[in-house]
């Protein structure tokens, strides 16, 4: 258990049974670790043998190379996570990597987009697509993907159990495998209802040839059985240039982010937001307080008149200022 695959290949195991990670988590943790023991190799270590000074070398070589902040500190995290795993699992007597602050990470605010944004790719979605059950699926993806904020892996693989018996809430089950409840805001449900009766009517034809009916909502025959996450963010793409919107701030995500901006900026409260995203801690939600503020900065710069750059001239029943004023 002291070789370097030994050691990646039974955290992964572990972050797999213990943690319910994803395969997109398991493969980005595969990827820094094997930067990280290359690197261990070339330098003549190993896992089971480096210490602090070691790690902390790494992550100055990793600078020099030029690697952004985020890309070193999600290094590091991986490398926290191993160590963490090797101490309690008694690979090591001790974790060189406990002490090691990260580089930190350069705060950037979520893209987002505006209602009026959002209103024009949900017009989109009802023309984009080469034939009506194209155009009905399409529909009901932006519109649950805009009311419920779910991420993108969790709406093209929604059951169509989960949407049975015209639902007021959404049943979504998260990272993992939390569940949480979202409501759905009537163009949602109407959307849903739509596309509901398309599959059914399918299912039917389906059942008279002796196939089976796919359990998923937004079915597929590739090797998943669903809508994968890559052909919904080609098709959003299509839909923000058939909307007139830039296709360049438009992803499956930037709707998460904008179900959570429009709803702070309509009075939502931070906790119930935090539960609608499924964030397990609310410092996650917080950074949607300061797109708004950001967005109410740029309202106010705008529109507001004393921030032009110009003085305004009196107009005709602009009193004229006291002497000495």
């Amino acid at each position: 258990m002291s070789s370097d695959a030994h050691w990646t290949d039974a955290f992964l195991e572990a972050q797999a049974a213990e943690q319910g990670a994803a395969r997109n988590t398991l493969d980005a943790y595969a990827r820094d670790l094997s930067d990280f023991t290359g690197w261990l190799t070339r330098a003549n270590l190993g896992p089971a043998t480096a210490q602090r000074g070691d790690i902390e070398r790494y992550l100055i070589d990793l600078e020099a190379q030029g690697l952004a902040k985020s890309t070193r500190a999600r290094r590091l995290s991986a490398i926290k996570q191993l160590y963490r795993f090797a101490f309690e699992d008694r690979l090591r007597a001790d974790n060189p990597a406990v002490q090691i602050k990260g580089p930190g990470r350069d705060a950037r605010l979520p893209k987002t987009v505006s209602e009026d944004e959002v209103d024009r790719l949900l017009e989109a979605a009802r023309c984009t697509g080469r034939n009506a059950r194209d155009r009905c699926r399409n529909t009901c993806l932006l519109e649950l993907l805009y009311a419920t904020g779910m991420r993108v892996s969790e709406l093209v693989s929604l059951p169509v159990a989960a949407a049975r018996g015209d639902p007021q809430m959404l049943l979504i089950r998260g990272k993992g495998g939390k569940e949480r409840m979202v409501p759905l805001s009537p163009p949602a449900r109407s959307a849903l209802q739509d596309w509901l009766a398309m599959l059914d009517a399918a299912a039917s034809a389906e059942r008279a040839r002796g196939a089976v009916p796919s359990p998923y909502l937004f079915a597929s025959s590739g090797k998943l059985g669903h809508l994968t996450r890559h052909r919904f963010y080609a098709m959003i793409k299509e839909m923000a240039v058939t909307g007139g919107v830039s296709p360049a701030k438009v992803t499956p995500h930037t709707l998460r982010h904008a179900f959570a901006t429009h709803l702070l900026a309509h009075g939502a409260d931070l906790i119930a937001i935090q539960a609608l995203l499924g964030h397990a801690d609310v410092a996650t939600t917080e950074i949607y307080t300061h797109v708004l503020d950001a967005r109410l900065s740029a309202l106010v710069l705008e529109h507001h008149p004393l921030s032009q750059a110009a003085p305004r001239k009196p107009g005709p029943d602009t009193p004229a200022p006291d002497e000495g004023e």
